[in-house]
C-alpha cells in the first residue's frame, strides 16, 4: 500500500489537497506543482467544514486558489497570502464550469455565491474578512480586482 503524504513548508503548513476526488472544492491555478497552495492549519480546518456542508447543499464544487507560497514568501501582486491565513474563492457559475467568471457574467450564481460565503461566515472559529465586489451579498467589503474571487481572511489577532 502507497501513502500519500502532503507536503509541508518550513512553517508546517500543509499544501491543501490538489484535484482532490468526492469532496466539495477543487483547485485551481497552479495545482499541478501547489505553489501558493500552502495553508494554516485553521484555515484548513474552515475549508474542510465548508467543503463538507457544502456537499450537502449544492452538487456542485467550489474553486480555491491563492493562499500562501511556500514559507510565506509574496505571492503574485499580493500584499497578503502570506500567512496561510487568506484564501481567493471563485464565485459558482449556473453551468457548473470549474473556469472564474466576474459577478456581472450572465453565468454567475448569485444565490449559491451567497450560500458559500455564508457557510464561510457561520463556520469560522474567528472572525474573517471577505472582500468581493458583488455589493447584493450582504456583509463583503468591496476590493479592487475582486470581481473574479472573493477573499477570504482569518483574523486571529
Amino acid at each position: 500500500m502507497t501513502m500519500i503524504v502532503q507536503p509541508r513548508d518550513n512553517r508546517g503548513f500543509l499544501m491543501i489537497p490538489q484535484m482532490p476526488e468526492g469532496v466539495g472544492y477543487y483547485t485551481y491555478g497552479n495545482p499541478g506543482s501547489g505553489v501558493n497552495q500552502y495553508v494554516h492549519p485553521r484555515m484548513l480546518t474552515l475549508v474542510f467544514a465548508v467543503e463538507r456542508e457544502w456537499q450537502t447543499m449544492d452538487s456542485r464544487r467550489f474553486g480555491v486558489g491563492d493562499i500562501s507560497s511556500a514559507g510565506g514568501t509574496a505571492v503574485n501582486d499580493h500584499e497578503s497570502h502570506r500567512t496561510g491565513l487568506d484564501v481567493d474563492i471563485w464565485p459558482l457559475r449556473k453551468n457548473g464550469k470549474h473556469v472564474a467568471c466576474v459577478y456581472q457574467d450572465k453565468d454567475y450564481d448569485r444565490s449559491a455565491t451567497e450560500r458559500l460565503i455564508n457557510l464561510f461566515k457561520a463556520l469560522a472559529p474567528v472572525p474573517l474578512l471577505i472582500l468581493f465586489n458583488d455589493s447584493k451579498i450582504a456583509g463583503v467589503r468591496p476590493w479592487p480586482r475582486h470581481d473574479d474571487h472573493f477573499h477570504v481572511q482569518l483574523k486571529l489577532r
